[in-house]
């Protein structure tokens, strides 16, 4: 029987590295903060945002103002910067998900669907939902563009973490999860993965909605069609989306 090969080790040098650079961590925070307040903020807002004193919060807004990632008003509040926005629509060109990913939503919505949401991974313990739009049905479930929504519950959180929940729906290789009331109790959930260019794994593309309203034989209706959208965008976007004659 051959020996086993030896495991690779990392070095402690590449440990290090893997840890990052606080600095940027600590300007990130303040980034964020502005981005979550969705409104200019005072020194002591931030600050108390960030859990960082004023004085390194002022250091680091100086340095974030002179790349134009932060603006100072003339009232002394801060808020994003042009640079903000030239990093969204840099992002936008590389990744052109809202023009690939809105029209098929539409078409989720016109076929009498729940209401389709797109969500990606934000850190460890959250997803951001990036692009939503309400079905056509009179009551609705409350999500909305911008919310930050944990990352271990709902069926876009599981996709997002390659997780085979206790209710799988699976297809080929494609695994779509569903949620019954695991992040709002009255909601349920339908999600499947969107990929891009070398299998990366873009987002989760949802259907949302009353929980009463998932069924059974909905929610294999839902399944149906929402995967179709999922290829279809990972198509679109470059991505490769895998079939197997096998479904289990």
């Amino acid at each position: 029987m051959p020996a086993s090969l030896p495991t690779k080790t990392r070095s402690s040098g590449y440990a290090a590295n893997m840890e990052g650079v606080a600095a940027v961590d600590r300007a990130m925070s303040v980034v964020r903060a502005l981005e979550e307040a969705r409104s200019p903020l005072t020194l002591t807002e931030i600050s108390n945002a960030t859990a960082l004193y004023k004085s390194a919060v002022l250091r680091l807004l100086v340095s974030l103002e002179r790349c134009g990632l932060v603006l100072r008003r003339p009232d002394q509040r801060y808020g994003l910067g042009y640079f903000a926005f030239q990093l969204g629509k840099a992002y936008d060109a590389m990744t052109p998900l809202e023009n690939v990913l809105l029209p098929l939503m539409e078409r989720l919505v016109q076929q009498g669907m729940e209401s389709p949401s797109f969500h990606v991974k934000r850190d460890a313990t959250t997803r951001l939902c990036l692009l939503r739009l309400d079905s056509l049905h009179s009551t609705l479930d409350r999500v909305r563009v911008g919310d930050v929504l944990p990352l271990n519950a709902g069926a876009a959180g599981k996709v997002l973490l390659g997780l085979a929940g206790p209710i799988e729906l699976r297809e080929g290789t494609v695994h779509l999860q569903v949620s019954y009331g695991e992040r709002d109790p009255a909601c349920g959930a339908v999600a499947g993965p969107v990929y891009g260019p070398g299998k990366v794994l873009l987002g989760a593309l949802s259907l949302s909605g009353p929980l009463d309203r998932f069924t059974s034989t909905s929610v294999a209706a839902m399944a149906s069609v929402l995967r179709q959208a999922c290829k279809t965008a990972t198509l679109r976007l470059g991505g490769t989306w895998t079939e197997e004659s096998n479904v289990e």
